[in-house]
């Protein structure tokens, strides 16, 4: 069978602040991938690495904007992201990453990055985000799955529409994982990190805070 791919990456890691654990779909199946965030004193600045596509990119800008506009509901200062540069980075940069899948996981690191809160290291996630925080259905979902399982994961968030594609899992993989859905991402994040980052903000009947849209 050859070496073991994914040894202790995971489960022999702690929980981390600014670092998801994302799925993805290759030429030769699922992977998992890293997204890691640094933030360091500057204007506002996003650098993104790890040889992404432009897909990708803008994703990662989304999640900036999403971040931004809804700071002070994250109970960071408005301002703080003016005085500071974001570095974005997607580890094994030799390979090419494209795609709007990659949504949550990035937001979710930036999130974890602004607020201090880590990210569950046993979770994984995938889906497309949009300004509007909806969480959109992706494709692959039974090769990231896959993926998951053979990693270590424990939980694995995906998008509502996506629940549909859990009968092409295989029942061996389904019985080891938890699965959550997910049409929002401020549920994601609520699940995702270690504690809510939207503790103490008022919050509609409807359970989600009371956000100012970005456009």
């Amino acid at each position: 069978m050859g070496p073991r791919k994914f040894s202790s990456q995971i489960l022999g890691k702690s929980d981390e602040v600014g670092m998801s654990t994302g799925l993805a779909v290759t030429s030769v199946g699922g992977e998992i991938l890293f997204v890691e965030v640094a933030l360091m004193p500057g204007s506002g600045k996003l650098t993104l690495t790890g040889q992404l596509g432009s897909v990708m990119k803008e994703s990662a800008k989304a999640a900036f904007t999403w971040t931004r506009a809804h700071a002070e509901e994250l109970g960071v200062d408005k301002n703080f992201l003016k005085t500071i540069d974001v570095h974005v980075h997607v580890p094994e940069g030799a390979t090419p990453k494209d795609g709007p899948s990659a949504g949550v996981a990035l937001t979710t690191a930036l999130v974890s990055a602004v607020t201090g809160i880590p990210v569950k290291r046993d979770v994984g996630m995938t889906g497309e985000v949009t300004l509007r925080g909806r969480v959109l259905e992706i494709g692959g979902v039974k090769e990231k799955v896959v993926a998951a399982h053979r990693a270590g994961l424990k939980t694995i968030l995906l998008p509502k529409d996506n629940e549909k594609d859990m009968e092409d899992v295989p029942e061996n993989v389904k019985k080891d994982i938890q699965f959550k859905f997910y049409d929002n991402v401020v549920d994601v994040l609520e699940t995702a990190l270690t504690r809510d980052p939207f503790a103490g903000v008022a919050k509609k009947k409807s359970g989600k805070p009371s956000f100012v849209t970005a456009a």
